[in-house]
């Protein structure tokens, strides 16, 4: 190969590195986020008795709120904060409400900004502010520190886990979750300085430092999309008492189908 091909095949590879680079800057919330609006009107129809919460910020800002209810008439044991994961709505995420109802838990899911009936401009800013709005409403409800689990699911980890390094709580449970977005995004975009470029940073190695409940871990050692590798790097900084489960062929969006997550999951929550 001659010398003006191999500059014109240099030529190509950075135009198509530095495209690749710009998209990544302008499209953080695409690749991360991958919401489904509902229109403010429409009924949701769960199997698990519920009731819905609109917290109004401002003109453009809203936060919808589903309170799953526990099926028996008891006052309820405390209530479960649901970060869920990075698709569709709350929809989506009902289906694991009964894994706590059945507990006497209830569960309260809240949509992020642009996902279900939720409005607003998303950023890292406004997930931490909505969470913890959620957290207070609890508090108001109610719902002593020690009756209130703060569990996130993929996305939702590290931002149930800023929660619980600023509040107290009686536990903070993951599913699947992630050392920091930045390490997630330079093991899968390498060739990009990606701790410069990222809008979203969600520390979660950083919160740990800080969380004083006790802490359980679940994640699949064959997860695709977040590998279990960022598990065994946040064990590094648990307290003793707490706990990660592998779950030994696991992925990504289907723990929830195996034996070991749902037995550990029930023994966690039938503690007093």
């Amino acid at each position: 190969m001659n010398k003006k091909k191999i500059i014109k095949w240099l030529k190509i590879i950075l135009f198509i590195y530095f495209i690749g680079g710009i998209a990544l800057y302008f499209f953080q919330e695409k690749i991360l986020f991958h919401p489904v609006a509902i229109p403010q009107g429409q009924a949701y129809h769960f199997n698990t008795p519920f009731e819905e919460l609109d917290v109004q910020e401002d003109s453009s800002t809203s936060f919808n709120i589903v309170k799953f209810k526990p099926v028996n008439d008891s006052a309820p044991k405390g209530v479960v904060i649901y970060c869920h994961g990075n698709m569709e709505n709350n929809s989506h995420y009902a289906a694991f409400a009964p894994n706590f109802t059945k507990h006497n838990y209830e569960v309260w899911m809240m949509d992020y900004p642009g996902f279900g009936k939720s409005t607003g401009t998303i950023s890292e800013d406004i997930l931490y502010y909505e969470v913890l709005q959620v957290y207070k409403i609890a508090r108001a409800k109610g719902f002593a520190p020690d009756s209130i689990i703060i569990y996130g699911k993929s996305i939702g980890t590290g931002i149930a886990a800023e929660l619980a390094s600023v509040r107290d709580c009686k536990r903070l449970i993951l599913e699947s979750p992630y050392s920091s977005i930045a390490n997630l995004s330079e093991h899968l975009f390498f060739i990009y300085p990606v701790s410069f470029m990222l809008k979203y940073k969600i520390p979660t190695d950083e919160y740990f430092k800080k969380i004083t409940a006790p802490i359980t871990i679940f994640h699949g050692t064959d997860d695709g999309v977040v590998p279990f590798s960022n598990s065994e790097k946040l064990k590094a900084l648990m307290k003793p008492g707490d706990e990660l489960v592998p779950i030994e062929g696991g992925s990504h969006n289907n723990l929830n189908d195996f034996p070991l997550m749902k037995e550990k999951l029930d023994s966690v929550l039938s503690l007093p």
